[in-house]
């Protein structure tokens, strides 16, 4: 009987191994490479004497880092984090989201898709060609302009599409 199981198991151990399943894999942002893009957009901002917040999301919109300047405003943590996710979720910059809305009134559900989403300028995908790995959001720059050129000094930093 033990002899009849061992030579069954060895028959079909090729059928077994033939039967694994692959699992997909999807390139994501290092938490070494997100700390970077945030440390020089707070940078940027600084230099030109905006005291901001930043936040770096997942593509999952987890968020992975989030750094608030010193002296920036209480509001710049939620404006950084949600324009962050916004750009994650949907692929695009905050800014242009905002002019897709406004352009077609029947857009303007997107802004209930969710509580997190933060629709005005300061938020932009972080991607290197066709993969969308994360977002980055700026808050507390006196316009959402400034606030996304700022995201724009950290993407460079990390060799992000702009």
């Amino acid at each position: 009987m033990i002899r009849t199981l061992a030579l069954t198991s060895v028959l079909l151990l090729p059928l077994a191994a033939g039967a694994q399943t692959t699992l997909p894999t999807a390139p994501y942002l290092p938490l070494e490479l997100a700390t970077q893009a945030a440390q020089a957009a707070v940078q940027a901002c600084a230099t030109e004497g905006y005291a901001v917040s930043v936040a770096v999301v997942a593509r999952d919109g987890a968020t992975k880092v989030l750094l608030k300047a010193d002296n920036s405003g209480p509001h710049t943590v939620g404006s950084a984090t949600g324009k962050a996710f916004t750009s994650a979720a949907m692929g695009r910059d905050t800014a242009g989201l905002a002019e897709f809305i406004a352009s077609k009134p029947a857009n303007n559900g997107m802004r209930d898709m969710d509580d997190r989403m933060v629709i005005q300028g300061g938020g932009l995908p972080v991607k290197f060609g066709n993969a969308l790995v994360a977002g980055i959001g700026v808050g507390g720059a006196p316009n959402g302009d400034l606030d996304a050129q700022c995201a724009v000094a950290g993407l460079k930093a990390i060799g992000a599409d702009v």
